[in-house]
């Protein structure tokens, strides 16, 4: 009993479950914002799974190729390849099964223009950015995160088998986040980027250039922000939601400039960066519904 549910445990792991909810959450909100009222269920529901299946496998694929990567970095040691839980094939089985599936069900319960969108965005991270940019370019996140930033198209696109100009405010929000982001995690992580030779900021350009970059994209990341409400997509509950968080994100990439080495400053910027992306999303949400609201008060 215990070792079947060690193995299905490391079938979960492989699915990067916390990154591919927060890539749910973020399609979701995209599907409630493409719509006045309630979201159809069929969409909704299946929409979700669809993205989710995909999502997942793109983060297995990712498990797959880099696992001789993962078996020399700290933060990856643990995961089930490296530690030797499952099969090389087994984990590629997987990935392509959950991969086919979910675009099925996006293909035949959804639409085929959200299909064909996510399967370009799996290609996209699995293939071009985990098996190329990832090794070829200290860029390698800024073009790469256009995969990661599809979800809420592919959210909208599942209600309404269309790409409006709406969801793509939102694609570049997460877009312009991305780098900021992962360069907090890359500053904190250098030395083991550097072990595996894989050229992240940090270790092709040192502390200082990257420190600015993730400020520069921060200051960047608030002015976008801000286009919800400029486009009246959204009203002032969102922008002062969006001013609030970016506000304290900057504070965060002030910090990191004026950082010493080693300091937890850097980490502490990466996990701040998960909950602003959350928490706009949310604000974003909500915004949406208050004029509903309102009319079902007065």
């Amino acid at each position: 009993m215990s070792t079947t549910k060690v193995k299905w445990a490391d079938y979960y792991e492989l699915c990067k479950p916390k990154v591919v909810m927060l890539l749910v959450f973020t399609a979701i909100v995209g599907m409630f914002l493409a719509v006045p009222g309630m979201v159809p269920w069929q969409p909704l529901v299946f929409g979700s799974i669809g993205i989710a299946l995909a999502s997942a496998s793109a983060a297995a694929i990712n498990h797959v190729v880099d696992q001789k990567v993962d078996e020399v970095m700290s933060r990856t040691k643990n995961r089930p390849l490296p530690q030797g839980n499952m099969p090389l094939r087994n984990a590629i089985i997987f990935a392509a099964v959950i991969g086919v599936l979910g675009l099925g069900i996006l293909w035949f319960l959804v639409n085929s223009l959200t299909a064909w969108l996510t399967f370009a965005s799996l290609i996209g991270y699995a293939v071009i950015y985990t098996m190329y940019l990832k090794r070829a370019t200290p860029q390698n996140i800024v073009i790469g995160g256009a995969a990661g930033a599809a979800p809420p198209v592919l959210g909208w696109t599942a209600v309404t088998n269309s790409v409006d100009p709406n969801s793509l405010l939102l694609f570049l929000i997460i877009f312009v986040w991305t780098p900021p982001h992962f360069w907090a995690l890359a500053i904190h992580r250098r030395d083991e980027y550097a072990k595996v030779e894989i050229p992240m900021l940090p270790v092709t350009h040192g502390l200082a250039f990257t420190r600015l970059h993730v400020l520069l994209y921060t200051i960047l990341l608030l002015v976008v922000s801000i286009l919800p409400f400029l486009t009246r997509m959204s009203g002032v509950f969102y922008l002062g939601g969006a001013l609030a968080l970016g506000l304290v994100f900057l504070y965060y990439a002030i910090m990191l400039m004026k950082a010493e080495e080693g300091s937890n400053v850097a980490m502490k910027t990466f996990g701040f960066s998960i909950l602003y992306l959350m928490g706009i999303f949310a604000f974003l949400l909500i915004d949406h519904y208050i004029p509903l609201l309102q009319s079902m008060l007065s």
